[in-house]
């Protein structure tokens, strides 16, 4: 089978969570921005931003690491599963005593002093996902997409399910004064916001459950030269997660940390779940990303065993443009449509950062495409050290910026921030695994799309009707280019 088509397939597959799973957080944007004001949203935000780098501090570099060591022919694939297994299950019960023994003085720190249950429950969460990702890397390592689809997709409906009965349904019906078994025996009204994290729980304990036979399948043996060899690989990939998730998310927790003091807790925290609740809209482009992602890792290091392997990474880098271009077109083209997802006019005033956050995640997707020369080289070091150089830029230039300009100073930041270790990564790249990426022709797409969005904003037309057929053909002018330059060249024969 051609390699862009199996990627292809894989990717649609392996996104199929992912896709649901973001298509139903969009249900869930409308029903949380509809029941819960902005400051309560953004406990919802910082909360998740928190666990994004927990999540990466408990599997420390071992998913990736068990995908490179699981490729080696010299080794017995059981065993670096084994060995990667019981490794975070001993890991991840130190943490989740470690968070049950200091939860009040956590929750005291992060201001949250009257709810250190959400740190308990948090740690079960970021515990239980940490251990999960290995026998999940194992079904994507085993080609078993269907099984992984399912798993995700089970715990996902879980979790949506939940947060429809109890934010959807429980709260709006408790403040109308409805009474029935319901609001009576499964719902507390002072869990409030908590629901969402208990949802969660619930189908992280569910998925855990799900992939405990593969777990049980471990030999419980560690084999702890392999996990010291893995853990000399891993530590640059655990520092260089951290430093894109410092990109990522240190964002959503500065707005609040450093606009408390000037405008207070609650307001600050209400700046914090406008930006996060205008940052889901760039989500669109996100969940192509993810499903990208989650089939491009096992499919790089199974492509570089074939001759031309380096066309293949330099021909999906292209195509991967052109599908991001054309989502980012088409976000910003309908923004008046799709920004009712976010059903509270409250929360509108941040959409300003959408095109710079969309923008801001091609340049991401760019990166993890890029990021395969460090890995197949296996120079991660240098993969951490272009991205503490994007943490810097985050965190000196959010410092900078959201003191000036609150949230937009945020978004203007990422996209400098993934910018710069694009070209970073590119030309050490070039340097230690050289691809020949059509550079010029990724320019031009993206260019592309940015001018023709740029140009639709001049356009004052009243009729709705009229202007989205307008955007209809600016859609059609984009596709139009691709055709034409990617069209076939004839060659003459005389």
């Amino acid at each position: 089978m051609n390699p862009l088509k199996k990627l292809a397939g894989q990717t649609a597959i392996y996104g199929l969570p992912s896709i649901v799973g973001r298509l139903l957080n969009y249900v869930l944007v409308p029903i949380h921005t509809a029941v819960f004001l902005p400051d309560k949203f953004g406990v919802i935000i910082e909360m998740y931003a928190y666990v994004s780098f927990l999540v990466i501090l408990l599997t420390y570099g071992m998913e990736t690491a068990f995908f490179r060591f699981n490729s080696k022919e010299e080794n017995n694939k059981e065993e670096v599963f084994t060995t990667t297994v019981l490794a975070l299950i001993a890991t991840t019960v130190i943490f989740i005593t470690t968070a049950y023994i200091f939860a009040q003085k956590i929750a005291n720190f992060i201001s949250y002093p009257d709810n250190a249950e959400y740190v308990i429950w948090f740690a079960f969460i970021v515990g239980l996902d940490a251990i999960s990702s290995i026998p999940l890397a194992k079904l994507r390592d085993q080609n078993r997409a269907s099984y992984f689809a399912m798993v995700n997709l089970v715990s996902i409906f879980l979790n949506v399910g939940l947060n429809i009965f109890w934010i959807g349904y429980c709260i709006p019906a408790y403040h109308e004064g409805v009474s029935n078994i319901f609001t009576e025996y499964f719902f507390t009204p002072t869990i409030g916001v908590g629901y969402v994290f208990i949802a969660n729980l619930f189908a992280s304990a569910l998925k855990f459950l799900l992939l405990s036979p593969i777990i049980l399948k471990a030999k419980w043996k560690v084999d702890f030269g392999l996990l010291k060899r893995m853990l000399s690989y891993g530590w640059p990939i655990l520092v260089g997660s951290l430093a894109i998730i410092v990109n990522e998310n240190a964002d959503k927790i500065l707005v609040k940390w450093l606009l408390k003091d000037e405008i207070g807790v609650d307001a600050a925290t209400a700046e914090a779940g406008i930006y996060g609740a205008c940052y889901k809209i760039s989500i669109i482009i996100t969940i192509f990303i993810q499903a990208f992602k989650y089939a491009a890792e096992p499919f790089f290091f199974n492509q570089s065993k074939e001759q031309d392997a380096t066309k293949s990474y330099a021909l999906v880098m292209k195509y991967f443009v052109i599908v991001c271009s054309f989502i980012f077109l088409g976000v910003m083209l309908y923004m008046d449509i799709i920004k009712h997802f976010v059903r509270n006019e409250e929360y509108w005033v941040g959409l300003g950062v959408v095109p710079f956050l969309l923008l801001a995640n091609i340049f991401l997707g760019i990166f993890y495409n890029l990021s395969i020369w460090y890995k197949l080289s296996g120079k991660t070091r240098y993969g951490a050290a272009i991205s503490l150089i994007g943490a810097s830029i985050t965190i000196v230039l959010n410092l900078i910026l959201i003191p000036r300009v609150g949230y937009l100073g945020s978004a203007v930041t990422t996209l400098i921030c993934y910018a710069t270790m694009v070209v970073i990564s590119y030309y050490l790249g070039q340097k230690y695994f050289p691809v020949n990426y059509p550079v010029k022709r990724i320019l031009i797409y993206l260019t592309a799309a940015l001018l023709l969005y740029f140009g639709s904003t001049f356009m004052s037309i009243d009729s709705q009707f009229v202007l989205y057929g307008i955007n209809l053909l600016f859609l059609a002018a984009y596709i139009g280019l691709v055709i034409i330059l990617e069209k076939p060249k004839k060659v003459l024969i005389s």
